[in-house]
């Protein structure tokens, strides 16, 4: 590729040069960005694909211009661009890029660099030790795999990085986004229908953003397929030199069947005719690319808790209508959704069983999640299982369902829409 090629690439990445500005639905996590730009560790902003990493990136840009930085001085690079595949494999062609970037732009000063989907080049991490030890830049980079960005900085960087995590839209941006007003406890009342039906959405097709503006359902499930196979076809069989691709995207339909339930990995091994190891390898490939996550069983001792059987989710409801069999199951989709709310709030998420079950347990509170508690053994089930728990760990409970009626029997009921908005 000739030099002017890649100037040309530069020009058209870099519209801010030329005086465009980014504009784009505000993220929660865009006030951390901001926080940490003027620090000297580099940042990473870690997501799923089509989580919105890149528009937060362009955030912070267009904050860094707001306060007065030359737009030269900031170099974005989408290193995911078909241009750039034949040289993925070639770490030294970033210092190519980057030294090409000064000599068209000439910054002055100190420099910003934005890589995006940076595990696109391998050994990328040489690149960015590199500079960030001779030079006084600021690197902010974006990936879609967690193990890639936090291992491979932590060892050649240690402490030297700060992340952040971005999920698909929260409830509350989602709201935001729709213009629904649900500031305070008079808004929410105001506003409850349109909130009701704006979250009878987002507990079914998830917080893509391109998938909850999208207009009919049909586009909205061929995305979320979309997504996932990309995920499957484009990070996880090429970096796992994975051979039977098809048996991989398979495994996880399947999962989105039977997400909310605990994993046994013998009858999965039995079902796709491959070992115990090999269902257990690429469940934790899901989990890098953050399609789904699993959590463990409580249990007082840690050892104990980690060799206990998991129960898996999905990361975003919409991967629920990608599943080998879509369900209706209301239920299903609004525990799975408490989850995705409950991973945001802590890092130590278990669940509870013994002869009863309880669906969450975040070492403070414990959750139980039914989509409704009209009839009465339904009730007597799940605040018996609260119960339980409640008394043997002296911790509070809360039942979560779709449409909360008064507390029953001194258990907590509360609305999922009223906890997620909390």
């Amino acid at each position: 590729m000739s030099t002017d090629t890649i100037k040309a690439i530069l020009s058209d990445q870099n519209p801010h040069w030329y005086g465009e500005t980014y504009r784009a639905v505000l993220r929660t996590q865009r006030e951390t960005l901001i926080a940490y730009l003027p620090l000297r560790q580099i940042i990473t902003i870690s997501g799923i694909r089509r989580c919105g990493k890149s528009v937060l990136a362009k955030q912070g840009i267009q904050h860094l211009l707001e306060t007065g930085v030359p737009p030269t001085n900031i170099l974005f690079l989408n290193l995911e661009q078909p241009w750039f595949i034949e040289h993925r494999h070639h770490a030294a062609y970033l210092n190519t890029l980057y030294d090409t970037y000064l000599q068209l732009a000439n910054p002055q000063g100190k420099v910003y660099v934005f890589l995006d989907e940076v595990q696109f080049f391998t050994n990328w991490q040489v690149f960015v030790k590199s500079q960030y030890e001779k030079t006084g830049i600021k690197f902010v980079l974006t990936g879609s795999n967690s193990s890639l960005l936090s291992n491979d900085l932590n060892t050649l960087l240690s402490g030297r990085s700060l992340n952040i995590h971005l999920d698909t839209f929260s409830f509350h941006e989602y709201l935001n986004y729709l213009g629904i007003d649900h500031a305070d406890e008079l808004s929410l009342s105001k506003n409850r229908i349109d909130i009701n039906r704006a979250f009878d959405t987002y507990l079914q097709w998830g917080g893509f953003y391109e998938v909850f503006t999208a207009p009919t359902p049909a586009i909205r499930q061929a995305l979320l397929l979309s997504y996932a196979q990309n995920i499957i076809y484009q990070d996880i069989v090429p970096r796992h030199q994975i051979r039977n691709a098809a048996t991989l995207e398979h495994l996880f339909f399947y999962l989105m069947t039977n997400a909310t339930r605990e994993v046994n990995y013998t009858t999965l091994s039995q079902t796709f005719g491959i070992s115990d190891k090999t269902i257990r390898d690429y469940l934790g490939y899901f989990e890098e690319t953050f399609l789904l996550k699993r959590i463990d069983r409580f249990h007082y001792k840690p050892k104990e808790r980690i060799k206990s059987q998991k129960k898996l989710y999905a990361l975003d409801n919409g991967f629920l209508q990608t599943a080998t069999k879509p369900s209706r199951n209301l239920g299903q989709a609004l525990e799975n959704l408490v989850f995705t709310a409950l991973k945001q709030r802590t890092r130590n998420l278990t669940y509870c069983r013994e002869t009863v079950e309880v669906d969450f347990f975040d070492g403070e509170m414990l959750y139980q999640v039914c989509y409704s508690l009209e009839e009465a053994k339904t009730l007597q089930r799940e605040t018996r299982a609260l119960q339980h728990f409640s008394e043997q760990l002296h911790k509070p409970g809360v039942i979560l369902t779709a449409n909360a009626q008064p507390s029953t029997d001194n258990v907590l009921e509360t609305a999922v829409q009223t906890w997620l908005l909390r």
